[in-house]
């Protein structure tokens, strides 16, 4: 896929502290790119840079191949992590308002169909819920019918199914053909909506590929988890690697029969065995030292 946006040796300075380090970053047109990192690891301020809210102190940003011009934010759209909308007034009031910042907007019946907002559009924006706020603020970082939209921590503080359904709102942007930039707190939804990820820490890129690309180049193994009540610490071989968490106990192991014929040899419940692959959020931890949310 050709490149849309392309960031060259990206450097960012505060005060002393270089918040971005020499940064590349190249994000094809009509992908889902995630870039993911621990506090403190330079996202957000690359985020900024991107959306050409903050300058950088050196490098370069280009959008199709051009140094980012006064057009670049009509082509854009973003949803912020926190966005106020202006309250006392109904969230197509609210659409209606930003639209008119911009020369070119999509027909708003066409928006409202493909948001979902039909069922609270005539409501007070302050009677939203959560998912139906995130579902309005969407609609309005897509009311120019941008080719590029910043999706920033969308999902954050929504229940299970509203974050879905959230999903499902990405998944018809996809099919449409637009590139999006998205950072999230949530592995599994990295996993779920992401082509290809990029993971930060201290102001650098330390890994980048595709969900499968990146876990395929670092592990080889499963994980048994099995709860510490079940789990006497037996003397395991060395081939076995065993991690104690505060309620759990996993094993890592290439060696999935063998590692069970292990247990069972000790005589190890396994009513309560569970076996996963490994996830992004291994990747992260193993990458970086942090969880996520650090």
């Amino acid at each position: 896929m050709a490149a849309l946006l392309v960031a060259q040796h990206l450097v960012k300075h505060f005060r002393g502290v270089k918040a971005v380090d020499g940064l590349d970053l190249n994000i094809p047109a009509g992908c889902c790119f995630g870039l993911l990192g621990p506090n403190g690891a330079g996202k957000t301020t690359t985020v900024e840079i991107l959306e050409g809210i903050q300058r950088p102190t050196s490098g370069t940003i280009l959008y199709r191949g051009e140094p980012l011009g006064a057009g670049f934010r009509q082509n854009i759209g973003i949803m912020f992590q926190s966005t106020a909308l202006q309250d006392y007034i109904t969230g197509y009031e609210n659409l209606k308002m930003f639209s008119r910042f911009y020369q070119r907007t999509l027909p708003l019946p066409d928006l409202i169909a493909s948001c979902a907002l039909g069922e609270f559009l005539d409501r007070d924006t302050r009677k939203l819920s959560g998912g139906q706020r995130q579902r309005l603020l969407l609609a309005i970082a897509l009311v120019n019918d941008p080719e590029l939209i910043f999706l920033d921590e969308p999902t954050t503080g929504l229940d299970p199914q509203a974050r879905r359904n959230f999903w499902e709102l990405v998944h018809r942007i996809k099919a449409r053909g637009k590139t999006l930039l998205l950072t999230t707190h949530y592995m599994e939804e990295a996993y779920h909506l992401c082509d290809i990820i990029a993971i930060m820490d201290h102001g650098r890129i330390i890994a980048q590929g595709t969900p499968r690309e990146l876990l395929a180049a670092h592990f080889g193994d499963v994980v048994l988890q099995l709860p510490q009540t079940d789990f006497p610490n037996p003397p395991l071989p060395a081939w076995l690697t065993v991690m104690q968490g505060a309620e759990t106990v996993e094993i890592l192991t290439c060696d999935v029969n063998a590692a069970i014929r292990e247990l069972i040899a000790y005589n190890i419940s396994l009513a309560h065995l569970q076996i996963r692959p490994r996830t992004l959020e291994d990747l992260f931890l193993e990458l970086t030292g942090h969880e996520l949310r650090a």
